[in-house]
This record gives C-alpha cells, sequence and structure tokens, in this order.
C-alpha cells in the first residue's frame, strides 16, 4: 500500500485517485492539467483588459477630433500608407529654377576654366603625356653635310641636354654660370613625378570643364522644351552633347 493511501486511512478521509479519461474523449487527446488552466486563465484575462481599455478609450474620444493624416492616409492590401503630397509650381517657376540651375553650372564651368589656364600657364605643356612630339628641321646643301651632321655641335650644347626641350643652355652659358637647379638623379625624378601630377589634375580639370558645358546644354535643352511651340526631335541625346530639336518658326509681333 502506498504512503499516500496509509496516510488516508490514518486520517479517516477518502483517498483521491486521478480520474481516467472517458473512451469516449480519448480521441480529444489528454485532460488540461491545472498548469495549461492558469496559463489559458491569465491569457484571457488579459484580453478582457485590453478590451475594455480600448472600449474606455473610444467612449472618452473626442468627435471632433481631427487629424491631417485621416485624409492623407489610404488603406492598401490592408496596409495604412499616407499620400505623397505632389509639388505644385507653375510653367514660370520652372523655368527660373531651370535658370538658376544654368547660372550655377556656367559659374562651376568658369571657375574651373580659369583652374585651368593657371596650371597651362605654369606647366606650359612642353613635356606633358600624350603631347604630339615637336619637331626641328634642319636643312642642308649636300648629303656629305647630312652625313657629317652632329646635333649637340649644331645646338652648341653638350650631348646630355639634346634631347631636353625646355632649359637647354648652350655650351658657352655653361662655362660662365654654375648650372642652376637639381641635378641630384632623386630629386630629379621627385620633380618629374610632381610634374606629371600636375600634368595628371590639368587632365582631370579639362574633362571636369567639358562635362559641366554638356551639362549646361542639356538644361538649356530642357528649359526650351518647356515651350509649347511645336517641335521635331532631330538627335538623340548622347553622354557627349544633348538632343537637337528643330521648332517650328513662329512670328512674333
Amino acid at each position: 500500500m502506498s504512503s499516500a493511501f496509509r496516510k488516508a486511512a490514518k486520517s479517516g478521509q477518502r483517498p483521491h485517485r486521478e480520474r481516467a479519461q472517458p473512451a469516449r474523449r480519448q480521441k480529444l487527446g489528454l485532460l488540461e492539467k491545472k498548469k495549461d488552466y492558469k496559463l489559458r486563465a491569465n491569457d484571457y484575462h488579459k484580453k478582457q483588459n485590453a478590451l475594455r481599455a480600448l472600449q474606455k478609450k473610444a467612449l472618452e474620444k473626442n468627435p471632433d477630433e481631427f487629424y491631417f493624416k485621416m485624409i492623407r492616409a489610404e488603406l492598401k492590401d490592408g496596409v495604412h500608407k499616407i499620400k505623397q503630397p505632389k509639388d505644385e509650381v507653375t510653367p514660370e517657376q520652372v523655368k527660373l529654377m531651370r535658370t538658376q540651375d544654368i547660372k550655377y553650372v556656367e559659374m562651376k564651368r568658369v571657375a574651373e576654366a580659369k583652374k585651368i589656364e593657371r596650371l597651362k600657364s605654369e606647366l606650359h605643356l612642353l613635356d606633358a603625356a600624350g603631347k604630339n612630339p615637336s619637331k626641328h628641321v634642319f636643312f642642308f646643301d649636300s648629303k656629305k653635310e647630312v652625313q657629317e651632321f652632329d646635333i649637340a655641335t649644331h645646338l652648341d650644347t653638350v650631348p646630355e641636354l639634346v634631347d631636353r626641350v625646355y632649359n637647354r643652355p648652350t655650351i658657352a652659358t655653361l662655362q660662365k654660370e654654375t648650372l642652376k637647379g637639381a641635378t641630384d638623379p632623386a630629386h630629379l625624378k621627385k620633380l618629374a613625378q610632381q610634374r606629371k601630377n600636375q600634368y595628371d589634375l590639368l587632365k582631370q580639370r579639362i574633362e571636369r570643364e567639358k562635362a559641366m558645358f554638356v551639362v549646361a546644354q542639356k538644361i538649356q535643352t530642357r528649359k526650351d522644351l518647356l515651350d509649347k511651340t511645336h517641335k521635331v526631335k532631330v538627335k538623340k541625346e548622347t553622354t557627349d552633347g544633348p538632343a537637337i530639336y528643330k521648332f517650328k518658326f513662329q512670328r512674333k509681333r
């Protein structure tokens, strides 16, 4: 005999036994335990409290209360979406904005052009990469003179300076004055790299100035398209230029 039955027999109480599952309810599963019942009851009371709070909020709501989202929102596929207001501008205002854009781009283009001129005046484009090599033509009267021709002797300079296109002093100048400037190979290499960087910067500025010119042309074309005059597209827009339109001639008073 178990201890529970012994205690119940001593106290004179009827022992408690777990109720068996009826055969007709076995298909519904096991009986609910006390713990499961408590969780279900707590969930039920929580939902009832939420419903009462919502009912109280609805009763206390001001019927004249208004929010702009009430008219700006719409329901799509069960989701509230706010309507985005459209910008209302007149054709005159659009033309004015396009004019301001053109003025700004043109101002930046002119500033870029001034920087290009300043760089060109400093570099002189003497040894720019990609530049067509300059030619120095000598004329002779006979083939013998061509065979005996020595370019260093003809230019009156040392052979080491023949390949220079700038700063090529003569032998007389070298005898009278000391050689000015950098002579160390490492220093010369550093100066050459700095000069190359300057030419790269000049190339970038030239390309940027061309791009700004194309942008200004495209903005001007879009501004002209606001005119209601009949027009026909002659050429499509490309990355290097705007579209070309042919407008119908209209005589103005």
